[in-house]
């Protein structure tokens, strides 16, 4: 994955001198074909690369490719190619800051695309907003920066209230009683969690068991086998995608198989299904809002996405968020040019279709998309909750395998 960045640049270079060479003579087709500079910086290295390699740095990389081999970005009907300026953030915050105000402040990009993760995005959105470049951000999960109301920036996904309520509807429907919680110390987990416990007040579930943990836990099966004693009907990780695999891995080891085995992020990552094996994943629940079958769209984007890579699959949750967010931009620049403020109304105010379905914004929140359960069957991670967007049926939680 990290020599995508650099083969992309170099390919966008020998593009630039050929139309600079045949601009020479023609001043108003170097004006027109001068690059959109597009500022980024990504997880390459440290414990974010997982999800930053699957679930976005993929995708803006899809997308500048597809603009580009159309002549480039259409910008009100003037099309220029896309110069992908970007860096490795080492997965960590006070990087991430420095280089996006860098971006904005001394590059003067035109554009910036979002890092990973919500502690990432926290941290700069503030800042985006003082620059005045739109942010449409596919993995910030934060109710807190939803709350901010800083009109620069937009979430696409799903918030944790909207997810863990939607979960907590399904185990009530499906006659749950009692249910154990494993979560991570830090802000995705802590807000997941509040919101988990918030919707659970709601209802007559039991919570047999809290369990907190830090980043970068090596062994998890103390905690599982203690849960198997107490045999819940459904267990709820709020896990990153290593985690995620951990606790399945180790809950297989232990023999703890609830009828609900709920573990997220990364469930929706293929590299789960190869892990586990499709078989070993059967049952599986997690965060999920699309897969190849939502919309025509959603399966050419896959098929792209999966073409470019070498039979890399984007995820089932966070990918399609990304590419939406990148369709917003691409239909919202032209529609109104480049000019920042005229972007960012664009965006707050239209209805945006996009291969996960509609998208409209609240201030920050997308409110159009509910939340959503998926479950892995026989190979795809099959929308289940609710019936309005499902793919599939829920079905019951076999035997490890």
């Amino acid at each position: 994955m990290g020599r995508h960045p650099g083969s992309n640049r170099r390919q966008f270079i020998q593009g630039a001198a050929v139309a600079v060479g045949a601009a020479a003579a023609a001043p108003d087709l170097l004006a027109q074909s001068a690059p959109v500079r597009v500022g980024y910086a990504m997880s390459r290295t440290g414990p974010w690369t997982g999800g930053a390699q699957v679930s976005q740095e993929p995708n803006y990389l899809l997308w500048a490719e597809q603009q580009n081999a159309a002549g480039g970005l259409d910008i009100k009907g003037t099309r220029r190619p896309i110069e992908l300026v970007s860096s490795d953030d080492r997965s960590d915050v006070e990087t991430v800051v420095r280089t996006y105000e860098k971006l904005m402040g001394s590059d003067k990009v035109d554009l910036i695309l979002p890092p990973w993760g919500s502690n990432a995005n926290f941290a700069l959105a503030p800042l985006a907003n003082r620059f005045g470049y739109p942010m449409l951000a596919p993995t910030a999960l934060s109710r807190k920066l939803i709350d901010m109301n800083l009109p620069f920036f937009f979430s696409l996904l799903q918030q944790p209230d909207r997810m863990m309520g939607a979960l907590v509807d399904m185990l009530v429907a499906q006659g749950a009683k009692t249910v154990a919680i494993v979560y991570m110390d830090d802000l995705f987990g802590l807000e997941n969690f509040a919101a988990l416990n918030s919707a659970l007040k709601k209802t007559s579930l039991q919570v047999v068991e809290r369990k907190s943990y830090p980043l970068g836990v090596k062994d998890l099966s103390p905690v599982l086998r203690s849960l198997k004693e107490q045999n819940p009907d459904a267990f709820i990780g709020i896990t990153y995608p290593p985690d995620t695999i951990l606790a399945s891995k180790q809950a297989k080891e232990v023999g703890f198989n609830p009828k609900f085995f709920y573990a997220s992020v990364g469930t929706a990552f293929q590299l789960y299904r190869n892990v586990m094996t499709p078989a070993g994943a059967e049952g599986v629940l997690g965060m999920g809002s699309w897969n190849p079958k939502t919309s025509p769209g959603a399966k050419a984007y896959f098929d792209a996405h999966t073409r470019k890579f070498g039979g890399k699959e984007p995820d089932r949750w966070a990918s399609g968020h990304a590419w939406a967010g990148l369709e917003i931009l691409t239909a919202a620049v032209r529609q109104v040019g480049l000019d920042r403020k005229a972007i960012r109304d664009h965006v707050a105010k239209g209805t945006h279709k996009t291969i996960i379905g509609d998208v409209k914004f609240t201030g920050s929140e997308n409110t159009a998309t509910p939340g959503t359960v998926s479950q892995w069957q026989n190979g795809e991670f099959e929308v289940v909750w609710p019936s309005q967007v499902a793919t599939a049926k829920l079905a019951g939680k076999t035997a490890w395998k």
